[in-house]
């Protein structure tokens, strides 16, 4: 069989992670996990060979060492080889291990056993080739944001429906659904989560399927913030946004068109030298930013309507 992913390896600092995981994403990467060596990480990523040629791995080298000297660390170390296709997919999965985020939840590769004995929510996730594994630190962000803003809401959708009015959420740039599955399982009643990837709708769908939920209470379509009101069909209570800063400020004022006077948002997936273009763009637009929680170089905005 041809050799058609680069397998890169990435010896870095452990306080390099995030911003090497988000560099690789920007980069094309289909699948990240970490490990521990030492006192170092080691990353590995993979990547379609046809996106990359030698010299753009030479240039993401480049960005690398320019990142840790921005932060006076040490420089990570960067190789690469071609592996087999029937190979790329199954290689990072043995390095990514259960995680628990926040105070309620435990992130849990679907190919290893369910934990036993666990009080925490637990979300069964294989991400595929989208972006959501609960490793980089906005989309944890997110997560223990949402478990701030549904802390009231019984974690059995049952009662929830019988005890108050539902909870509806949009989830923009979904990725792999991760963030969607936390609401729902805190007891949102229900998701609509879209993204411009049809790979990551399509992962949407898988984890759906594996964490039991079903198909009424987490809708998913291709697609951005301009398919929701024909998708929702009335505004929704919460919105819930990890990607880039820039794209989020292109999108802000189409957000008009989904939300109410009570409506609140969780923003991530910002670097906090860009919280402040964020914050003013959400100003603009009728928000105002509650909280700026952060972690490492990324923050994460929690807003609510004016």
């Amino acid at each position: 069989m041809a050799n058609t992913w680069w397998e890169l390896r990435i010896l870095c600092e452990p306080d390099l992670e995030d911003s090497i995981f988000w560099r690789l994403e920007n980069f094309g990467c289909r699948g990240t996990a970490s490990e521990g060596k030492g006192s170092s990480s080691l990353v590995r990523a993979y990547l379609p060979s046809f996106q990359a040629q030698l010299l753009d791995l030479a240039a993401l080298s480049l960005w690398l060492r320019q990142d840790a000297l921005c932060v006076e660390l040490s420089i990570p170390s960067l190789h690469w080889q071609l592996i087999d296709e029937e190979d790329w997919a199954s290689s990072w999965k043995q390095y990514w291990t259960p995680q628990e985020i926040g105070d309620r939840f435990l992130i849990n590769p679907a190919w290893l056993p369910q934990p036993e004995n666990s009080t925490r929510l637990v979300i069964r996730l294989d991400p595929g080739v989208a972006f959501g594994t609960g490793n980089h630190a906005t989309t944890q962000l997110c997560l223990e944001s949402l478990e701030m803003r549904l802390s009231e809401i019984p974690t059995s959708f049952t009662d929830a429906a019988s005890q108050q009015e539902p909870v509806i959420i949009a989830d923009i740039g979904c990725g792999s659904g991760i963030l969607s599955i936390g609401a729902l399982l805190l007891g949102a009643a229900t998701a609509y989560a879209v993204d411009t990837d049809p790979l990551a709708v399509k992962s949407t769908f898988s984890n759906r399927a594996l964490n039991d939920i079903s198909p009424e209470r987490l809708i998913s379509a291709e697609g951005s913030v301009d398919i929701l009101p024909q998708l929702v069909g009335k505004p929704v209570d919460g919105i819930v946004c990890n990607i880039l800063a820039d794209v989020i400020v292109e999108l802000v004022p189409e957000m008009s068109a989904i939300v109410k006077p009570t409506t609140w948002g969780i923003f991530s997936g910002i670097l906090l030298e860009q919280s402040k273009a964020v914050a003013d763009a959400l100003e603009q637009n009728g928000w105002v930013v509650a909280t700026l929680w952060k972690r490492k170089e990324w923050c994460c905005l929690n807003v609510r309507r004016s």
